[in-house]
């Protein structure tokens, strides 16, 4: 069978396209600039923490039942389009975040928009991996595409701190310049512009993704669609037990991937609040960690094609687990136990290494998760599948926040806040054991 390498491609453009929401908004410039506007990291955290919640809580809720839709209604891509203007819209609305006049609420309530269109957006297209390549190739497309995905958050993510991103000590990004297009440093208008420009690269960067992925047209209305959709998610919601290995996959991805994107939810936010690091810093710490995303999605795919995506996964969540344990032992004043002489760099050393670690892992994990779902899904319902597969990251994505924000709140620690990470990688590693590397057909 022949499969197009222009739609492959059309498929990669939404990784790029999409990918500086987590870079530039969740992670290492909009959080820490959070942190900044309330000058405390602790509430910093909590608010992160309740905020991101509450948005796990809707796409955790809606996801199946979106997906069940799509496959029965046959049309993925006009609910791509939907999502995509949430998302737009949503990181966009990041601009009226200015520092002394600003309402949190909304802007949580902006940031919680663009997160639920860009995670329901990467549901449909998740979808549309088997189409793309034969079995043995799908491991190495998947990982082609989150490398992809990730020099896509880099570029954007150096065009900030090199033109935009201005520290608030100095008034000038990290290589010296005023904010470019005439921003206010004072309104700290550079780095605000991260809304806008997440925005914007998003709409630019879709164009090649709408011009040459193309889906079958539906093939009942989508009235019909809603009833029978809704008969069929629940018929294999249902049948999840009796098929032992997907029901364990879906759980086990529930616990790690939750920890995973509580580590990169509260990295900079951490950074920001433990080690004092600014907008400008924690830039160049994302720069470190999406390198090496980078280079082991890609790395992670073909070992994927090669011996499957189980054996990456367990590596993953094992270095996960070791990371999540030595964030809470990095201080300004000591490093794993050892005290040290006021102003020393080691802590801010072995943050930028934890960075990489995370990266590396991150960026393997994400990739090889998602072909393990095919390998587990039935090919007629794929979409559904990855809706399930979207429950499981959210039906739990506000236990990590949550979490993180309750033992914040109540330990007045945020080194103590992470700890929760370390038992969702510990339950999802475990969990694993029942999950067979080419599902429930093998038995």
């Amino acid at each position: 069978m022949a499969y197009s390498r222009k739609r492959i491609w059309g498929w990669y453009f939404f990784d790029w396209a999409s990918q500086p929401y987590n870079t530039l908004l969740l992670t290492f410039i909009f959080g820490p600039y959070i942190n900044e506007l309330l000058g405390d990291g602790t509430a910093a955290q909590t608010a992160w923490g309740f905020g991101v919640g509450a948005a796990g809580l809707v796409i955790a809720f809606l996801a199946p039942v979106l997906g069940a839709m799509a496959d029965t209604a046959g049309s993925r891509m006009r609910w791509i389009w939907i999502f995509s203007a949430m998302y737009v819209t949503g990181s966009a609305g990041l601009w009226f975040a200015a520092p002394g006049d600003f309402n949190l609420v909304l802007i949580l309530a902006c940031f919680a928009l663009g997160l639920v269109g860009m995670e329901f957006a990467t549901t449909f297209t998740h979808a549309m991996l088997p189409a793309l390549g034969s079995r043995e190739d799908l491991g190495r497309i998947s990982g082609n595409g989150w490398a992809f995905g990730y020099l896509g958050g880099l570029v954007a993510l150096v065009v900030m701190l090199v033109f935009f991103a201005e520290s608030a000590s100095t008034g000038r990004t990290f290589v010296g310049l005023e904010p470019a297009l005439g921003l206010d440093s004072a309104a700290r208008e550079g780095t605000r512009f991260v809304g806008p420009l997440t925005a914007l690269w998003f709409a630019v960067f879709m164009v090649p993704f709408f011009l040459w992925v193309r889906e079958p047209p539906p093939v009942v209305p989508v009235r019909g669609a809603v009833g029978d959709a809704l008969g069929g998610l629940w018929t294999t919601v249902r049948g999840l037990p009796s098929r032992r290995s997907l029901f364990s996959y879906l759980v086990a991805s529930m616990f790690y991937r939750d920890g995973l994107n509580g580590m990169y939810a509260f990295g900079g936010i951490y950074a920001a609040g433990v080690l004092g690091w600014s907008v400008v810093d924690t830039g160049i710490f994302g720069i470190l960690a999406i390198i090496t995303g980078a280079l082991f999605a890609w790395l992670g795919g073909r070992m994927d094609s090669a011996r499957g995506p189980k054996p990456v996964i367990l590596i993953c969540i094992s270095v996960l687990t070791l990371v999540a344990i030595a964030i809470v032992f990095i201080s300004p004043r000591a490093l794993f136990g050892i005290r040290l002489e006021d102003g020393s760099n080691l802590p801010d050393i072995a943050f930028y290494v934890i960075g990489a670690l995370i990266g590396a892992a991150g960026g393997a994990l994400q990739s090889t998760s998602r072909t393990m779902m095919v390998r587990q899904s039935d090919q007629d319902r794929m979409t559904e599948a990855f809706g399930l597969y979207a429950l499981a990251g959210k039906a739990t994505s506000f236990i990590a926040p949550l979490s993180i924000g309750v033992v914040t709140y109540l330990t007045g620690s945020q080194q103590l806040g992470v700890t929760p990470l370390i038992l969702l990688f510990l339950i999802g590693l475990v969990l694993l054991a029942w999950v067979k590397p080419d599902g429930d057909r093998a038995e």
